[in-house]
Parts: C-alpha cells; sequence; structure tokens
C-alpha cells in the first residue's frame, strides 16, 4: 500500500510538472539571451526570462549588445535567443546566418509590428477637431499652417527620426516624392529622448504635431494617436526607396513580423525551452500598453515583466505546460 501511494504521489507530481525534467533546467549552464537594451527587446527578454528562471529552473545570462554583433553571437552559439528579429527588414547577419543554417525563428514576438507618420486623435476626430479631413499625407501640404514651425514662418514641422537612424534618410526621401519638402522643416534630433520629449510636449498640451514613430512603443501606448495614410506597401517601390538616392516613388513602412531568434542547435539542447519560445507569442498594442506603464510608474523592464505575468496569465499559460506555469505562478 505504501509502495502504491508513493507511485500515486510521484505519477501527480509528474502531472503537474514538479517532477521529473522539469525540476532542473535543461541546459547545464545558463541560457544566454541577447540583451538588446531598447524598451520593447527589454521588456519581452525579461518575461521570458522570468519564466525561464521560476518556471524551468534555469540561470538566465543576459548578453549585452547591438543586434548584428548580437546575430553574430547566434549563429556562432555564444548566444541562445534573440527576442526581437523584424523580419520585414531583418539585419543582415541573421539573412546570412539563416541562408547558413546557423539559426532558426522559434514563435513570433508579436506580428504586427508597424512605422508611419503620426498626428493625435483629438487633432483629427471630435468636436474641437482642427483637421477632421487630415487622413493622408497627401492632405499636409493644406494643413502645414496647423503644424507651423516657429523658426521658419511658412513651413510646418515635421519631427523625423535622430539623424543617422535608417528611418530618418527613409523619411527625407519620402518628404521629397510626397512633394512636402518645401513646406515642412524636417527636424532631426540628436537624440531619441530629445525627440520624444518634444513631441511628448506638444501631447500634453494638445497642440498639432506630426511626426514619425514605430509600434510597439510606449508613445503608442500612453496616446490616442492616428497613423497617416500613404501609398499601399509595395515591396519593389520600397527597395528602391531604400536603394536611391532621389526615388521617384514612395510607399508605405512595411508591417514586420518580429520573431525569436534562436541557434540551430538550441532545438536540440533544450527541446521544452525551445517548446516555450515557438509558442510565445503577444501582440504591439499589448507591448506598447505594457510599455506605457512601465514609463508611468518609473519601473524597470524586470518589474514590469512581473506585472504582466501576475495581470495578463490568460496571456501567457497557453505558452508551457499546466505544471510549468504553475510553478511561475507561485515565483511571482
Amino acid at each position: 500500500m505504501i509502495v502504491k501511494a508513493v507511485m500515486r504521489a510521484g505519477a501527480l507530481a509528474l502531472c503537474l510538472g514538479f517532477a521529473g525534467p522539469a525540476l532542473a533546467c535543461e541546459l547545464p549552464r545558463p541560457l544566454k539571451m541577447a540583451g538588446l537594451d531598447y524598451d520593447s527587446a527589454a521588456f519581452h527578454t525579461a518575461v521570458a526570462s522570468a519564466i525561464a528562471e521560476r518556471g524551468f529552473g534555469c540561470k538566465v545570462e543576459r548578453v549585452p549588445g547591438a543586434i548584428a554583433p548580437l546575430v553574430n553571437g547566434l549563429a556562432r552559439g555564444d548566444v541562445d535567443i534573440v527576442m526581437e528579429i523584424w523580419m520585414a527588414n531583418p539585419v543582415e547577419a541573421w539573412v546570412k546566418a539563416e541562408a547558413a543554417g546557423r539559426v532558426m525563428p522559434l514563435g513570433t514576438t508579436f506580428p504586427d509590428a508597424s512605422e508611419g507618420w503620426f498626428v493625435p486623435r483629438y487633432l483629427v476626430s471630435g468636436a474641437d477637431a482642427k483637421a477632421p479631413e487630415l487622413k493622408s499625407v497627401e492632405d499636409l501640404k493644406r494643413y502645414k499652417a496647423l503644424f507651423a514651425d516657429p523658426e521658419e514662418p511658412g513651413k510646418g514641422r515635421f519631427y523625423n527620426c535622430v539623424a543617422g537612424w535608417v528611418c530618418e534618410g527613409i523619411n527625407t526621401k519620402k518628404l521629397a516624392v510626397y512633394g512636402l519638402a518645401a513646406d515642412f522643416t524636417n527636424i532631426r534630433g540628436g537624440s531619441g529622448e530629445a525627440l520624444v520629449a518634444a513631441i511628448e510636449t506638444a501631447l500634453k498640451r494638445k497642440r498639432p504635431v506630426l511626426f514619425y514613430y514605430w509600434g510597439p512603443s510606449w508613445l503608442l501606448g500612453a496616446y490616442d494617436l492616428v497613423k497617416l495614410e500613404e501609398p499601399a506597401f509595395d515591396a519593389a517601390i520600397w527597395t528602391e526607396l531604400k536603394a536611391s538616392d532621389v526615388p521617384g516613388r514612395a510607399t508605405a513602412y512595411p508591417s514586420s513580423r518580429v520573431v525569436i531568434g534562436a541557434h540551430a542547435d538550441f532545438e536540440k539542447q533544450a527541446p521544452q525551452l525551445a517548446a516555450f519560445f515557438r509558442r510565445y507569442g503577444t501582440t504591439s498594442e499589448v507591448t506598447s500598453q505594457m510599455l506605457a506603464q512601465a514609463r508611468e510608474k518609473g519601473v524597470t523592464p524586470e518589474q514590469q515583466a512581473l506585472v504582466f505575468l501576475k495581470t495578463q496569465p490568460e496571456a501567457w499559460r497557453g505558452w508551457v505546460p499546466a505544471g510549468i506555469a504553475a510553478k511561475v505562478a507561485a515565483g511571482l
């Protein structure tokens, strides 16, 4: 009878995930995750790390760096996981490593990353809207006075990316192609924080403001914004726009599926962890909301990751077996 009771208890523990392989990490070393420092990647790295540590019993090591060297590290096996590979315009190191069979995509961090030109919703809708007919970039010339640049009378002001960023060059070309270069000053900040500070000041005061931005981001999570319409995305035009110094056509930014990159041998080394990363998935909207909350409260990505795990269990419990999910919840 005692033996049967022990066997029943052992079977129950296995079902709940408290015994067997889930007791210890599959890897005999720390799980090495890319330490990308921009907001969305830092948040998702923190979420995945918390689950790996609390649910799978792994130690997690962050490898800091920029995306290109980190992907090169992924190809060599110095890094196990990169939480964000933007597939619409992947870094060249990823393209080469994937072609060589050294890296592979697992889950989709979010399928709907986007970029574009934005205005606040209060400007285009509602009883006090000053530009109710502003819907597309084609309408901007008529509204340049609304976005008046105090330093350049007669022109509107467009907040571009930081000087030197890829998006800055693309937006500058778009201003020319859309016939807006003579009507709008092209403001290119010296840093991302300086640029967003100017944009947020206008938003807080409910003033007209026209700017480029991307999602997911805390700004899109914190404010109700409208993306202006552009010509529908066309891959050929997009390629021409990037390659030419004086393109004749422009197109909307592509929406991007953002995937989790892994070293090619990772699935063999840690099949349970790999299965978790394959099932991982959120949305741009959820990510933006989490980033906005973190900024408002002044908390770290690690702290906000715990908030996400505590408050949105329905979003992540399906990523892992029930026993692992129970251990993560208990560890919170």
